[in-house]
């Protein structure tokens, strides 16, 4: 058997067991745990992180933040954690998540995230709480701390850090530079080699500046590129408005089919659309992965809970937001059809042609394009910590050098290869972090609590 071969049988095997019932079982049991512990905080409390989040976004900074080179502030944090996030998973991840689980795959999608809200929310308290500053003045946080500080095990957070750096290659960057690829090849007939070195040349010269750099890219692509990437998603839905309630319905409806029907055509049951739901969801959002605790802990914050709240409104804006837009417009347009039609970026592109014709497409093929961009950036400095965290300072230069190198590579992989092995890596990666945001969530709850008081 090849090597190409066996290795990707070994990697069905291990997405199988990463991705399978216990491991859904395990996303959802820590998000309402945590939903539990805090009396169902986000909805109860809606209007409270509302306010306390997107409602000061509109404010001035304040004069004491940005004190030194290595904290950003509380509006950075959020557009380089939302940038992490905000990429292929909103649109291509949907795409997916709709081919394989069918229209029900986007309720489990609104119910991964609702719960996953907490669950992000603890990763933040705990990532704050439990933080430290290395030899070279940055912070040190995200699940290495918590699973070394608060539950004394250096093996689960060396693991964790190891875990990290590994998906960084796959989540962050292989699966974004291919997505950036195949927009700009069939939007823009652009040779994907050609688009490789020039995307590896940018990225670069991003990331070697650091994290004030990669705050200062997101601050601005993130707001911009959402706000009109809402606006035409939109109104593609305001258009096909007519399409809407049967969109709705197809979504509760197939969410609960009991079994899939005659070649997957008229249903792909309940149990599809509950794994790749949640799949995609976590894939987009990252909501017990960790990985967004790690930027968040560069925060210039004193309080834990000020930056769960956060927390909260990520996986908010990221899912029930941003993914149910992309969804529904892809679902109003009629672009998607059960067991057939366009696939991954060629489903998000008809569906806006649908209504802006080849404006649509290259709309499309900007998005994915800028966003992605940007989710390789963020997930460059989570990789990054996870390999200061292992090896030290010296280690970092080399993994921005071949970090840089993987955008090539993953520019020229097949789609399918890279999806696949982005999965698995994000399994592997949430096992130890749920360990410690189960083991720790009685923390991050009173932190919160004491917050309301």
């Amino acid at each position: 058997m090849p090597l190409s071969a066996l290795l990707g049988r070994v990697n069905e095997l291990l997405a199988g067991l990463v991705w399978g019932a216990p491991m859904l079982a395990v996303f959802l049991f820590a998000g309402a745990l945590l939903t539990l512990r805090t009396s169902a905080f986000q909805f109860r409390r809606f209007g409270f992180w509302l306010r306390s989040t997107f409602g000061s976004l509109f404010k001035k900074e304040g004069a004491g933040q940005n004190r030194d080179a290595h904290t950003i502030t509380q509006r950075q944090a959020l557009t380089s954690a939302l940038a992490a996030c905000l990429g292929t998973g909103n649109i291509v991840g949907v795409a997916t998540a709709l081919r394989l689980g069918g229209a029900g795959a986007i309720f489990w999608m609104w119910v991964s995230a609702a719960l996953g809200m907490m669950t992000c929310c603890a990763e933040n308290i705990l990532s704050i709480r439990y933080r430290w500053r290395t030899a070279s003045g940055s912070w040190m946080g995200g699940p290495m701390a918590y699973l070394q500080k608060g539950l004394g095990s250096k093996a689960l957070a060396g693991s964790y850090a190891a875990l990290l750096s590994l998906a960084s290659f796959g989540i962050g960057n292989m699966t974004q530079a291919n997505a950036i690829v195949q927009a700009a090849r069939e939007s823009f007939s652009l040779a994907p080699p050609a688009v490789g070195l020039a995307l590896s040349a940018l990225v670069g010269l991003v990331i070697f500046g650091g994290l004030r750099r990669i705050a200062r890219v997101t601050e601005f692509v993130v707001p911009f590129m959402t706000g009109l990437f809402l606006l035409a998603g939109l109104a593609v839905i305001a258009v096909n408005a007519g399409a809407l309630p049967g969109a709705l319905g197809s979504i509760f409806r197939e969410a609960f089919r009991l079994r899939a029907g005659v070649g997957g055509a008229a249903g792909y049951g309940i149990g599809k659309a509950l794994r790749y739901g949640v799949a995609r969801g976590v894939f987009s959002n990252e909501a017990g992965l960790g990985s967004s605790a790690v930027i968040h802990a560069a925060a210039d914050v004193e309080r834990p809970a000020t930056q769960g709240l956060w927390g909260i409104a990520e996986v908010f804006l990221d899912t029930i937001v941003m993914c149910t837009v992309t969804a529904l417009a892809m679902l109003c347009s009629g672009a998607w059809r059960p067991g057939g039609g366009p696939e991954g970026v060629a489903l998000a592109a008809q569906s806006f042609a649908s209504v802006f014709g080849l404006w649509g497409e290259r709309f499309t093929a900007l998005s994915i394009a800028l966003f992605a961009f940007a989710t390789l950036t963020g997930w460059s400095f989570y990789g990054e910590q996870g390999a200061r965290y292992l090896l030290g300072e010296k280690s970092v230069k080399y993994y921005r050098g071949l970090y840089v190198a993987a955008v090539l590579l993953g520019s020229l992989l097949r789609l399918e290869t890279v999806w696949s092995v982005s999965d698995t890596l994000n399994g592997l990666m949430a096992i130890p972090n749920l360990v410690g945001v189960v083991l720790l969530s009685g923390q991050a709850a009173r932190e919160l609590k004491a917050a309301e008081a």
